[in-house]
């Protein structure tokens, strides 16, 4: 056997060692991990979000949700009585959850992400509730003008989106098994009864093979969120955190975290995204000159705080600005333009000692510092190229936009408080486990990067607070994760820090 087979095994016996434990709550899986995917595919990824997050139209008989099908992170729910297993999407840019159901002709059956999918079938559920007309969850959710949903029937959903994709079907409430931060590293299991959409038609990517999966689980502001509704029950605190490694690591936590502190900044009113107000950038210290019209606008210095999109996107001149300063750092270098229209150069040294750090400024003095190492990728040319686009490259975004998505929220801790209104993060080591470098040796043979790691030392943690003890807890991130450099299925740790035990109701 290679080294870098024994490299291998011992991964995975790691991470399967650890995924027995009781440590583990949600294992977070990261789509892309274990396969060899190009920056073309992070850019159409983040080309079909962005038309779902600009473009989507919420008809009357669906609400007022903007879901999407291309969050980077997924986990494994439980629902139903008995309880049965779903793979569902993590965003922060939607708000419902909903699942493929029982009937749907229009559904995929199959996955590229090599993942079972499974029908929610609310008639083999005894815990099964259909919501109907005239209820507080679908009064809510409909539009009072709306006179098709008669009282007694089934409340109905519909959404559709710029790109002609929609998702159609009706509410149901049922339970949903959570598990509980109940001590250091420890969890027990409990039960909650959430409303949730059944999915009946799916139309467009949203039926497609590629990433399918069973459905979506939403984190945004409206009330029919997951979060919502468990903090409307006094189940949790209205707030989730999530810190991601930049090997795809981390933890993914709801409710209170009280160590590490976190700076924060107001998220501007925006009942669909989490936007918070940039007021400047730098490369390195050298300030961009952002346009008047940009600065005297709210609306163009609002930016989009979103860890389902990869990349980050600016306006055009901001855009052109920030490659100029990011290159003039290698003056000699030959940089290039790929057919992506991804900025580009062979590098060979540490970029973190030879590329700038980019600083973005936001209000109440918040900054988000992003090191070279967290903008640049490296590709299988040996080629860096920086993770920045252009939104006049992308006919299906807004040209004044500025989105960040996960690339530059690696190794950080960042809450999110609707409580508050207030998101922040501060930089931590998201990382389960630290690795070495070991140069000569090739991570799993995937011809991307050719410098390999060794376990060396153990993991970070975070923590949280119990809201009904008022103890607090150390939750740790268990497992790792890397975007097309893995041995195997990786996750991050997910937990819900409920305020009492949950109950069936």
């Amino acid at each position: 056997m290679g080294l870098f087979n024994l490299v291998c095994v011992f991964m995975i016996v790691v991470q399967m060692g650890f995924w027995v434990s009781g440590n583990v709550v949600f294992k977070v899986h990261h789509k892309f991990s274990g396969s060899k995917k190009s920056l073309t595919v992070y850019k159409e990824h983040d080309s079909y979000r962005h038309r779902r997050i600009l473009s989507a139209v919420d008809l009357p008989i669906g609400g007022d949700d903007s879901p999407t099908s291309a969050a980077l992170y997924f986990t494994k729910i439980k629902i139903g009585t008995p309880p049965r297993d779903y793979h569902v999407q993590i965003d922060t840019g939607s708000d419902l959850l909903w699942i493929n159901c029982a009937g749907c002709l229009t559904c995929p059956s199959e996955s590229d992400l090599g993942i079972p999918l499974a029908l929610y079938d609310p008639l083999n559920s005894s815990s099964a509730k259909m919501i109907t007309c005239g209820q507080d969850f679908c009064s809510a959710r409909l539009d009072p003008s709306n006179s098709n949903c008669i009282i007694g029937s089934r409340c109905p959903y519909r959404v559709r989106y710029g790109d002609g994709s929609s998702t159609r079907g009706y509410f149901v409430r049922d339970t949903v098994q959570l598990d509980r931060v109940s001590g250091n590293l420890q969890t027990d299991s409990m039960k909650g009864t959430i409303s949730f959409g059944c999915g009946s038609r799916q139309l467009g990517q949203l039926g497609a093979t590629e990433q399918a999966l069973d459905g979506i689980l939403g984190f945004g502001q409206s009330n029919s969120s997951i979060i919502s509704q468990l903090a409307s029950a006094k189940k949790v605190k209205k707030m989730f955190s999530h810190c991601l490694s930049g090997y795809k690591g981390g933890i993914y936590a709801i409710g209170e975290v009280v160590e590490p502190k976190v700076q924060t900044t107001p998220i501007m009113p925006n009942d669909e995204h989490f936007n918070i107000e940039l007021m400047a950038m730098d490369v390195g210290g050298d300030f961009i000159d952002v346009p008047s019209s940009f600065l005297n606008t709210p609306s163009m210095r609002e930016t989009i705080i979103d860890s389902g999109t990869t990349l980050a996107y600016f306006p055009d001149k901001v855009y052109n600005q920030l490659m100029e300063k990011i290159m003039d750092a290698q003056p000699n270098a030959h940089f290039h333009i790929t057919e992506d229209d991804f900025m580009c150069t062979k590098y060979r040294r540490n970029v973190d000692y030879g590329f700038p750090v980019v600083t973005f400024h936001f209000a109440d003095s918040l900054q988000l510092k992003v090191y070279p190492h967290q903008y640049l990728f490296r590709v299988r040319n040996k080629d860096w190229c920086i993770g920045f686009l252009s939104n006049g490259n992308n006919p299906h975004s807004s040209k004044d936009m500025t989105l960040l998505g996960d690339l530059v929220l690696t190794d950080k801790l960042v809450t999110y408080n609707m409580e508050d209104h207030t998101i922040g993060w501060t930089d931590y080591n998201c990382k389960w486990l630290k690795l070495s470098p070991l140069p000569w040796l090739n991570w799993c043979e995937d011809g991307i990067n050719d410098v390999g790691f060794v376990v060396v030392s153990g993991s970070s943690s975070i923590k949280v607070k119990d809201e009904e003890t008022g103890r607090v807890y150390e939750v740790g991130a268990h497992d790792i994760s890397s975007s097309g450099r893995t041995c195997g299925p990786v996750f991050i740790l997910m937990v819900f820090i409920m305020a009492t035990k949950m109950v069936m109701y």
